[in-house]
């Protein structure tokens, strides 16, 4: 398999996928009306509704939902399962599931003034049910954001060249959104001047190390690199503790050799497998939620907003570059385009330590975006809904944002493909060989890794800061009620990060991973699962969501016994464990049940509806309130 079948594969199911299909479900289920009047143009407000026009809406919603889960997930099920379950399944995934999750959402809240899926879920199936999806909303963002801010701070600990691009980033962030909104700067000069100081950050924080094949990089030789170095050389001392994976995803965890083995490292005994948990680790994660914070705290277009649209150019300069290397590789490197990786590794791969990892079901919660994610329906709920100026746009911002995050997946796939290896250091070293190609050598391999560890970084914090943003929303609104220190958003966010900080810190990581990427896939079930009500009520064919969410509800389901029992096997019972590993085992097994329990209850609550609607007449979509 060469890299360019990748590219040929992507750009055919792609466009056939939204041309005849997508398109066919918008024109002739949905009925998206451009002369029907959008929530943005009834309520604007000014924050948060407000028409945007598609394109600029495009690329907000693209960056706002794509992160770690089509990059890492696909490396992860790639290393366990092989390349070709995990191009098969980004391939169907996304052409039946994934774009009519993230679209039918959006449109669903747009026809029902703009409301939320917990208000919507309120209204359609009943009171408790918006109880519920409560519960079950903010567990699911504190997993994903363990799971981000685990993998991140693994990334800045272990590689001094990557933090210097983060502080850059929120520099330009706070200017961008004061140079646009308050001093009236054109937008195409602040894009220029932004990314481009962005991308400089990103470049000069490897500059001047010491790339030696087969040898630990000399970061002493960096300027930039050489003092974050030199800081985490003085903080670390003996490890605070210490965690196992026995899948060797974390990002801690070195690369093997030719040989097969594995170095020991600051950060890894190679000879027991531990990962050492140092206080650089925890100084990293510490800074990467004080990011988040200012991201979920301040006004959107002071920070959030101009930094997830500097995080878009950057990740769209690097699919576009990565995917000129894959076309070209194949004629003029051909062992750079080849993959490294086996086609098919087995259904059910042996795991150290008992753990289970069956093709069914955990490759379609390991695979977490790239193919269907319930973040874009969430987020696209409660954020693009309302910005909307058309119906007819949602389909090109929906659809279209979910079929691009698709070729980021593809992207991590060529990348670990070609490049051999596991978890965040595969795709940054596929990339820095895409590059290298893409350049045609101008820009050396190693410096080019370097540049993907950046770029994979400031893919991911650009979506964790609205992750803290929903989670704090969501715990106001939760149980505000019931103490009035949650309505405030700087204590909701610190609770929140508090909390999260403890799920890192366990140690658990793949396994986090995982039950992120069950619930993430169960939120998307749930998600499916109001439209499939939805368009019952008013008397459509919701066969097109209402198929895919059987499918999705069983298999997540599924998916999040297997993973509480890997996490009671492998950590909880096992001897030897950290404690905080042990307890941080324990509450995420709780966690699964809590939400098994509560996605089993919304079922029954919706089953419930659905025959109500199906006795009933169909009734007609309620008017927009401005025009009863």
């Amino acid at each position: 398999m060469s890299s360019l079948w990748i590219v040929v594969i992507g750009v055919v199911v792609i466009y056939f996928a939204y041309t005849l299909y997508a398109r066919r479900i918008d024109r002739t289920v949905i009925g998206a009306d451009p002369t029907k009047a959008t929530p943005a143009r009834m309520y604007m407000d000014g924050a948060d509704f407000m028409p945007t026009s598609r394109f600029v809406l495009y690329g907000y919603h693209f960056k706002s939902i794509a992160a770690a889960g089509p990059i890492v997930g696909v490396i992860t099920a790639a290393n366990l399962w092989g390349w070709l379950p995990a191009i098969i399944w980004l391939m169907v995934g996304v052409s039946f599931i994934g774009w009519a999750s993230d679209y039918s959402a959006i449109m669903m809240a747009v026809r029902n003034d703009g409301n939320s899926l917990s208000a919507i879920a309120h209204r359609l199936i009943s009171p408790r049910t918006r109880r519920i999806l409560f519960v079950f909303i903010f567990f699911y963002l504190l997993l994903i954001a363990g799971a981000f801010v685990g993998i991140m701070a693994a990334i800045v600990a272990s590689r001094p060249d990557v933090p210097f691009g983060i502080i850059v980033l929120a520099i330009m962030g706070l200017f961008a959104g004061y140079a646009i909104y308050r001093m009236r700067m054109s937008i195409i000069g602040v894009t220029l001047l932004t990314v481009g100081l962005t991308i400089a950050a990103m470049a000069l924080g490897p500059f001047g190390a010491t790339f030696a094949a087969g040898k630990p990089t000399d970061w002493s030789t960096a300027p930039i690199a050489g003092a974050f170095n030199s800081f985490n050389t003085s903080v670390n001392g003996a490890p605070i503790y210490t965690v196992l994976d026995p899948t060797n995803a974390d990002p801690r965890i070195p690369a093997a050799g030719p040989d097969g083995t594995r170095p020991t490292t600051p950060a890894y005994n190679a000879a027991t497998g531990e990962i050492n948990v140092l206080p650089s680790f925890l100084i990293a994660s510490l800074l990467l939620l004080i990011f988040s914070y200012l991201g979920a705290n301040m006004a959107i277009w002071r920070f959030a907003q101009p930094v997830n649209y500097i995080g878009f150019w950057i990740t769209a300069i690097v699919i576009g570059i990565s995917a000129i290397g894959a076309v070209l590789a194949p004629f003029t490197n051909a062992n750079v385009a080849a993959f490294k990786l086996d086609a098919f590794k087995g259904v059910s791969p042996s795991i150290a330590g008992g753990a289970l990892q069956p093709l069914w079901p955990m490759l379609f919660v390991t695979i977490a975006c790239g193919a269907i994610s319930g973040w874009h329906a969430l987020f696209g709920s409660v954020g693009t809904a309302r910005q909307l100026e058309y119906e007819t746009d949602a389909l090109p911002v929906g659809g279209g944002a979910m079929f691009s995050e698709n070729t980021l997946g593809l992207l991590s796939l060529t990348a670990v493909a070609i490049a051999g290896g596991a978890g965040a250091g595969a795709f940054a070293g596929g990339v820095g060989n895409l590059i290298n190609v893409a350049s045609f050598g101008a820009i050396g391999v190693p410096f080019g890794t370097a540049l993907g560890f950046g770029a994979f970084v400031v893919i991911v914090l650009t979506v964790v800061q609205l992750v803290f943003r929903v989670m704090r929303v969501t715990l106001g609104e939760w149980l505000g009620d019931r103490w009035i220190g949650f309505k405030n958003q700087h204590v909701a966010s610190v609770v929140g990060m508090a909390v999260t900080m403890g799920l890192v810190l366990s140690g658990t990581w793949v396994y986090l991973w995982q039950l992120f990427g069950a619930s993430n896939q169960l939120m998307a079930a749930l998600s499916l699962l109001l439209v499939t009500v939805w368009l019952r009520s008013v008397g459509k064919n919701p066969a097109f969501a209402g198929i895919p969410m059987v499918f999705m509800y069983v298999t997540t389901m599924a998916a999040t016994v297997v993973t509480a029992y890997n996490l009671f096997v492998t950590i909880a019972t096992r001897p030897g464990q950290a404690l905080i590993s042990v307890i941080g085992a324990w509450a995420m097994v709780a966690v699964s049940i809590l939400l098994l329990v509560a996605a089993a209850l919304i079922a029954w609550d919706a089953w419930q509806a659905w025959n109500r609607y199906r006795a009933a007449p169909a009734a007609p979509e309620p008017a927009p309130a401005a025009l009863r």
